[in-house]
C-alpha cells in the first residue's frame, strides 16, 4: 500500500545518458561502418567530431588512432570510437597513448564491462567483423555504461603507475 509505483520503479531504473562529445575516427576499413555510427550517435543526442578518414583510399591504421587518441587526452572529447577492419590494429595502437584506455569489444556484454570495470574511454570496433546493427548496440552499451569505481580504480591505478614509470 504505501510503497513505490511500478511507474516510479521503472523510472528510477531507466538509464539517463547526457550528451557526450565523441570522437570517431576509421581507416578505410572501417569507414561503412564509421559513417553507420555517426548517425547513430547523432540521433542518441551525442555531439560527434569525425576526425576521418572520408573515403576509402587505404590509409595507415595508426595514424588515425593516434590523433583521435591525443586529442582525446588533450580534452577534444570526452570519449573515442575507433574502427578499422578488425579493431584489433586501432586498439593496438591507442593503448600506446598514456591516458588511453582503448577496448576491443565485439558484443554488448564486453562493450558494458569495458566501462564498467575498465574505464575505456576508447572504444575499438570491427568494420568487417561486425554487421551494421550489432555495431551500433555494441557502441550504444558502451556509451550507455557508467564506470563503477570502487575495486576496479585500484586496478587502474597499478595500470596508471606502470604508465608513469615508462
Amino acid at each position: 500500500m504505501g510503497g513505490p509505483s511500478v511507474a516510479a520503479f521503472r523510472r528510477k531504473r531507466e538509464v539517463v545518458v547526457a550528451m557526450t562529445k565523441v570522437l570517431i575516427a576509421c581507416d578505410h576499413g572501417g569507414l561503412e561502418l564509421k559513417v553507420q555510427l555517426v548517425g547513430d550517435l547523432a540521433s542518441w543526442g551525442h555531439e560527434v567530431l569525425d576526425l576521418g578518414v572520408h573515403s576509402s583510399e587505404s590509409v595507415n591504421y595508426p595514424d588515425l588512432a593516434l590523433k583521435l587518441c591525443r586529442s582525446l587526452v588533450a580534452g577534444e572529447g570526452e570519449l573515442g570510437v575507433l574502427v578499422c577492419g578488425t579493431g584489433i590494429g586501432m586498439s593496438i595502437a591507442a593503448n600506446k597513448v598514456s591516458g588511453v584506455r582503448a577496448a576491443l569489444v565485439g558484443d554488448c556484454y564486453s562493450a558494458r564491462m569495458a566501462r564498467e570495470h575498465n574505464n575505456a574511454n576508447v572504444v575499438c570496433l570491427g568494420g568487417r567483423v561486425l554487421g551494421p546493427d550489432r555495431a551500433g548496440a555494441v557502441l550504444k552499451a558502451f556509451m550507455e555504461a557508467r564506470f563503477e569505481g570502487g575495486r576496479h580504480q585500484r586496478r587502474l591505478d597499478i595500470i596508471a603507475s606502470v604508465e608513469a614509470e615508462a
